[in-house]
């Protein structure tokens, strides 16, 4: 898959802006603040329906505009598509594809994207809500349905929630609640499918990371990846482990014996506690975790090694073609070994895509085609 042409129109720092993008590498160049995060961020949206700067829509709708819109032109081999979203301040957004008037769910299904970024930091060394959210977006663009189940889990999730925090105020005991039955169906049905997919991805991740790890970090420190999980009875946002691996019966009887058995807590906290809402990804290296052990490089080279599995997982299910690579400002914050390293790894990718506020930061390979932006416009491009 390659992205020959991107514009926008209301996007961040962009009244408007049309750029054509190449085969093999591409470099968006320019000091910071000028908008090329700005661009690949347009881009990875329509593959993953999320930003991975921001957690709402609001901030990429420029200031003193309503709506914003980007369009992108993909070619799939000699089948070209034109995707269209339009990004709404207030209200449900809305997308074409071919002219055509699609729901916003159907995107991914015609683009892919694995995006690196200095963020990424976050999947190894912050809470339990980013990992979750790197997986949530790698398995929508590996089952794009999927995107509906996550949609109508966290539906189900606020308004059973909602439920609880009213009974919690009016003082209403569990027994007396009967209508909390019929959500926990709900959750239980949505839920055991997001975690299903989850597992899944963990499995099939495992050894592409261990491979990526190393040819990264030019060490093989065992890297591994394992899902924590609420319906195993602990509550791994609150640091309360429990793995899949210490469960017998079905994943929906363990969901609902969990259930049952944190209703009277759940009552009193006025939160749904137990869930795929709750879980955790637990990366190790050395035997030992990362997050509060792993030193910097070693950090980094866990979250690349996680990009680059995602890419290679896609690349070899996907009808697509290759995912589209993007390297989001990464060469400043690697040393030499890893930036050459990097380099060499992604060079085989239908389509890259780099952004940097210093040119010579980026490997010669990786140079093919430069861009340069300068506050919200495009410059120019170098062949």
């Amino acid at each position: 898959m390659i992205v020959e042409q991107l514009g926008l129109t209301d996007f961040r720092n962009y009244a408007a802006a049309d750029v054509a993008l190449s085969a093999g590498a591409n470099l968006f160049v320019g000091r910071n603040g000028q908008g090329k995060t700005n661009l690949v961020e347009a881009v990875a949206y329509l593959a993953t329906l999320g930003s991975h700067r921001v957690s709402s829509d609001a901030p990429m709708v420029r200031d003193g505009a309503n709506a914003a819109i980007v369009r992108a032109r993909l070619a799939h081999g000699e089948r070209s598509v034109l995707l269209e979203l339009q990004l709404n301040r207030q209200g449900s957004n809305k997308a074409r594809v071919n002219g055509v008037n699609v729901r916003t769910a159907e995107l991914p299904r015609y683009a892919q994207v694995v995006l690196f970024a200095p963020e990424d930091l976050q999947i190894v060394r912050g809470d339990p809500s980013a990992r979750r959210r790197f997986a949530d977006q790698l398995i929508v663009q590996r089952s794009p349905r999927l995107a509906g189940v996550l949609a109508d889990y966290d539906r189900v999730l606020r308004q059973r929630t909602a439920l609880l925090k009213s009974a919690r105020a009016r003082g209403i005991r569990g027994d007396a609640l009967g209508t909390l039955d019929v959500w926990d169906d709900k959750l239980v049905a949505l839920g055991t499918e997001v975690i299903e997919a989850r597992l899944a991805l963990a499995s099939d991740l495992s050894a592409p990371v261990a491979e990526a790890y190393a040819a990264i970090a030019g060490a093989d420190h065992d890297p591994r990846l394992r899902w924590a999980l609420s319906v195993g009875g602990g509550d791994p946002e609150e640091g309360d482990e429990a793995t899949e691996a210490g469960m017998t019966g079905s994943l929906a009887d363990q969901f609902r014996a969990a259930l049952a058995a944190r209703r009277a807590t759940e009552l009193e906290r006025g939160l749904t506690l137990v869930g795929p809402h709750r879980d955790d990804l637990v990366l190790e290296v050395r035997g030992l975790p990362v997050k509060g052990y792993a030193s910097h490089g070693e950090s980094w080279s866990v979250a690349l090694a996680l990009r680059l599995a995602s890419a290679q997982l896609l690349r070899a299910e996907s009808r697509l073609g290759d995912p589209v690579l993007i390297l989001d400002d990464v060469f400043a914050e690697l040393d030499a070994g890893r930036r050459t390293r990097l380099a060499d790894l992604v060079a085989g990718y239908e389509q890259v895509i780099v952004t940097s506020a210093v040119e010579e930061d980026v490997p010669d390979g990786l140079r093919a085609h430069v861009v340069r932006v300068e506050s919200g416009r495009i410059e120019g491009a170098d062949e």
